[in-house]
């Protein structure tokens, strides 16, 4: 079986909307990018709806359809979900219309399909043999059953969905046609194999069709027959409407329909626990039933609108189609669990304290990694479905920690400032540089209270990123080189203050020794200079090149000391 929902990696950024959505946590994390598990997806779409940056895309099927369209050796029919009506906002005479431009033989409401259906709810009702009959119309309520309520599958009505009766009635009648049914779900995509059903179109495949085909669909008068109720079945609650009102009234059961993945599960689990007896429960695990699809957005639009318009197409008495028998529309179904494993409570522990999260205060259940809980977590890292080190709490304690390590321990001082120049972060080391006690004496302060801020001002109006330069602190009695950085990215201004005092103490110490040096050989040199001329006047000029040397050496030494 085909990928129904695929992934665009090069959009997907990691943001774990879609595991967070998903009802049944089928997306495993693999790479920064997010992998459908395909045994446990259900197909609700959940996933495609919710992701921001269009990482989800839907098996296309109009390259199929236009195939079936080229080489048809018979007729090819349209059969259309009741939902059309809502989604393109005409009716059947102007959508008949622009698919026929394309190359559709014929049109034919899928609500005939439902027709048929009914006919066999009614069937089951009258029977009352099971204690439950759950709805089996949707399938993605199908697949939720057969993966996660496998025990229920004996309670779902054994009847095809009114998509695939109403294909199998088409081919009764032109055993030679394709169908093509075009919807708004799409899991249809996936319940069509092994069925009559050739190919399924969504809307908004349709829709693309008409926009390259330059189709516009234009408004007509439509003259919709009373007999139609099954146009309906698109709204919660309408295939418990559907069943004929003398066989509910006459029947044991009582009938409910719930709404919503949420309710749906909420609805199964009682039925599981044994609470509910004698009744007939339609589930759709839309919100909203088909109109709340995720393929159909242009509805959302305009929602009154598109359920009155469902409401005045639909009447108070059915299609008329031929009787149903036994054996017929009849659909089996089996169980698909995933079997996941389930951990032992040593082995959750274990999970849970390898990502901090051991200790049921640090246990946060934020939810930013897809799952309610850090339990629940910890479960999906041992089943192999998710990566313990994509936790956002544990990977800030992580940085955290890090970045504490490295203004703790760093030989530097370290001031972080905020745009508008107020102390964010100073580390240990700047504390100690400036006598500074205890940290909250200056965060949030100005920079001013404890540095010359005119480095910081005129680096930020600069633009520039960086500049360095050696400062003498005379309030602290430090030499310091002084980094400023201005992080445009973060809005944030670093500070990196390199203790040089030492070093420079003993370079003015060596100089000043050096000076020293320098005065006591000039007055050594003066006084020989004087013993040199009171010995040459004694012994004459002959002492004269000694007195040159001497001077050579005295004017080499003051040389120096200029330099």
């Amino acid at each position: 079986m085909p990928d129904i929902i695929q992934l665009v990696k090069n959009n997907c950024k990691d943001c774990h909307n879609c595991l967070r959505h998903c009802p049944t946590k089928a997306i495993r994390f693999t790479g920064h990018q997010a992998h459908i598990i395909g045994n446990m997806c259900i197909l609700c779409g959940e996933c495609f709806r919710v992701c921001p940056h269009g990482a989800k895309t839907i098996m296309d099927s109009k390259e199929i359809t236009k195939v079936l369209i080229q080489q048809a050796e018979g007729p090819i029919i349209a059969s259309l979900d009741p939902a059309y009506i809502a989604y393109f906002g005409v009716g059947l005479n102007s959508i008949t219309e622009g698919l026929k431009k394309i190359g559709f033989t014929g049109v034919e409401e899928s609500a005939l399909g439902a027709a048929i259906v009914s006919k066999h709810y009614n069937m089951i009702v009258e029977e009352n043999q099971e204690d439950v009959i759950i709805s089996s119309t949707c399938p993605t309520l199908v697949n939720l059953v057969e993966k996660y309520y496998p025990e229920l599958i004996p309670n779902l009505a054994p009847i095809t969905s009114p998509m695939v009766a109403h294909a199998t009635d088409i081919k009764r009648r032109m055993p030679d046609a394709k169908v093509v049914y075009i919807t708004a779900c799409i899991a249809k995509k996936l319940e069509q194999y092994g069925t009559d059903v050739d190919a399924v179109l969504t809307f908004e495949e349709l829709e693309e069709i008409f926009s390259l085909e330059q189709i516009e669909l234009v408004p007509q008068e439509e003259p919709y027959l009373e007999h139609s109720r099954e146009r309906s079945y698109c709204l919660p609650g309408a295939v418990l409407n559907c069943v004929d009102p003398d066989t509910r009234s006459q029947s044991e059961y009582s009938y409910v329909y719930f709404d919503g993945i949420d309710m749906c599960r909420a609805a199964l689990d009682d039925i599981k626990k044994g609470n509910i007896h004698k009744c007939f429960v339609e589930l759709s695990t839309c919100s909203g039933s088909c109109l709340g699809s995720p393929m159909m957005h242009k509805y959302r639009d305009h929602p009154v609108q598109g359920v009155a318009m469902i409401r005045n197409s639909a009447g108070p008495k059915g299609f008329e189609v031929p009787e149903v028998h036994h054996g017929e529309n009849f659909r089996e179904f089996s169980s698909k669990n995933p079997r996941l494993k389930n951990p032992l409570e040593s082995e959750i522990r274990e999970i849970l304290k390898s990502i901090g999260r051991d200790k049921p205060e640090s246990q946060l259940n934020c939810g930013t990694c897809g799952y309610e809980t850090c339990r629940e977590k910890a479960i999906a890292v041992y089943r192999g479905i998710a990566d313990p080190n994509l936790c956002l709490p544990y990977i800030m304690d992580q940085t955290r920690s890090f970045q504490d390590n490295i203004l703790n321990n760093t030989p530097n001082g370290v001031i972080i400032l905020n745009e508008d120049f107020e102390i964010q972060v100073i580390n240990p080391k700047a504390m100690e540089l400036m006598n500074i006690r205890h940290e909250s004496d200056v965060l949030g302060e100005n920079v001013v209270r404890i540095l010359d801020p005119t480095p910081f001002f005129n680096l930020y109006s600069s633009g520039q990123r960086t500049s360095t330069e050696k400062r003498y602190f005379s309030d602290y009695k430090k030499y310091c080189v002084q980094t400023i950085v201005n992080d445009t990215n973060s809005h944030t201004i670093m500070c990196i203050l390199r203790d040089i005092t030492e070093e420079e103490e003993a370079r003015i110490q060596s100089e000043r020794m050096g000076k020293d040096t320098i005065e006591i050989a000039d007055k050594i040199v003066d006084k020989q200079m004087r013993i040199v001329q009171e010995i040459a006047m004694l012994l004459g000029e002959t002492t004269a090149e000694t007195k040159v040397a001497l001077t050579k050496l005295k004017e080499r030494i003051d040389i120096n000391e200029d330099e």
